[in-house]
């Protein structure tokens, strides 16, 4: 099949979706098929080969902007458009990914997904007349935020439309009114047009058709997998105890939360380190320095190391390293890449009891669920796995085994072609 894929790059920091991505296209290349990755908004930031290689970036994330928030650009030629379309300008535009809320964007998410009707719909046309001109069997969009181009992608391709549903919600509802139920009606609406509809998890998947009226018999789940190369089985417990985060290092994700639990934990264990990494863009520096103020204050700066934006290599070395990982997220993760991560990795993982998190950790048995959502609730939880490092790496290998069996990146893309055929 030729297939097309879809998917919102960063321009300057890791991302999950993206890196995900990326890897279930050349997966899909891999089992055959004439599959290419196209960046939106930003160009892709990845550490491995990549599936856009030689592909052009399109809605860049400037002209977007502008055209969202003036008529002007909405008929500017293409030659001034190309000039905000630079690999110079899109880097500079790259470097505040990160830094606009979702509450600030109502209107452009609205705007987007009224797709033809909407403030971008140059950009659109630009979109399709280059899709026409590659024959897909299959357009793959990355996520419901994209759902208003799937009906001029149909009209000008004659191509079958499939999107991916990911982390959406938490998004919507922090759009706040009215453009939070304004989307969502949208969601529904243009969700409804699909050939299918791929969410990462059954919890996800129930979600999105109750929240969004989307047809049940268009959802099909196909779980994330990630690339395993670089992850070996442990043999022993590592030698120092260590907890561990990885994801962006901001407030939803719960990182306060994880710190709150440490500040706890510290004089219950006195050989615990805590080990974070994952992104840090935008205004997460600012709060990163005030959880550090805090441990500063309570003496235990010295016992956190801190690790932004690493790369693929580093960031497999920086799992093998720990006893355990958590992220208390505080919504509800649709998926959460980083658990399959850790077990990968053999590190078993302390999870809050809502989201996906009990789904996949009933398929991988790699991991503890704690309730309520405190931090006295999550430091509980973790000091009864840590005070047991042999207990909790063998909880680790449980999971590592379910992974490599159920959550490569070769399984999704497997479940993917099902879904396509």
């Amino acid at each position: 099949m030729r297939l097309v894929y879809l998917t919102t790059g960063t321009g300057s920091f890791y991302c999950g979706s993206c890196m995900r991505d990326n890897a279930l296209v050349l997966a899909l290349r891999k089992r055959g098929h004439d599959a290419l990755l196209v960046p939106m908004y930003l160009p892709l930031t990845l550490d491995e080969e990549s599936a856009a290689a030689g592909t052009p970036v399109f809605y860049g994330g400037i002209n977007a902007y502008l055209q969202q928030i003036s008529p002007l650009f909405r008929k500017t030629p293409r030659w001034l458009d190309k000039l905000f379309d630079s690999p110079s300008a899109l880097a500079s535009a790259g470097k505040r990914a990160g830094m606009t809320r979702a509450s600030e964007l109502g209107p452009m998410t609205l705007s987007m997904l009224k797709g033809e009707e909407g403030n971008q719909k140059k950009e659109l046309e630009r979109l399709v007349e280059w899709l026409a001109s590659e024959k897909p069997d299959w357009v793959i969009l990355s996520n419901a935020l994209l759902l208003g181009m799937g009906r001029r992608i149909r009209e000008a391709t004659g191509a079958k439309i499939a999107c991916t549903l990911q982390g959406e919600d938490g998004f919507l509802h922090a759009l706040g009114k009215p453009y939070s139920e304004q989307c969502w009606q949208l969601v529904g609406e243009r969700g409804s047009e699909f050939d299918a509809l791929i969410p990462v998890s059954r919890y996800h998947s129930d979600l999105m058709q109750k929240r969004a009226m989307l047809p049940a018999e268009k959802l099909h789940v196909v779980y994330n997998g990630i690339d395993l190369a670089g992850y070996t089985v442990r043999s022993s417990p590592p030698k120092d105890l260590t907890l561990g985060y990885l994801a962006r290092m901001y407030e939803p994700k719960g990182l306060g939360t994880l710190i709150e639990a440490f500040l706890l934990l510290a004089p219950r264990l006195p050989q615990l380190k805590l080990a974070v990494a994952g992104a840090q863009v935008g205004y997460d520096p600012t709060y990163v320095a005030q959880l550090t103020q805090k441990l500063t204050a309570a003496g235990l700066a010295q016992r956190v190391s801190w690790h932004p934006n690493i790369s693929r290599d580093e960031k497999i070395r920086f799992l093998q390293s720990l006893t355990a990982l958590s992220v208390p997220a505080t919504y509800g993760e649709s998926f959460g890449l980083y658990v399959i991560e850790a077990l990968a990795a053999g590190v078993p993982v302390v999870q809050p009891r809502h989201g996906g998190f009990p789904e996949i950790l009933a398929q991988t048995g790699g991991g503890v669920l704690y309730h309520p959502l405190t931090p006295t609730a999550l430091a509980d939880a973790l000091e009864t796995l840590l005070s047991d490092p042999q207990a909790a790496f063998e909880l680790g290998a449980q999971g590592q085994k379910a992974v490599f069996e159920k959550f490569s990146v070769d399984a999704m893309a497997e479940g993917v072609e099902k879904v396509l055929n």
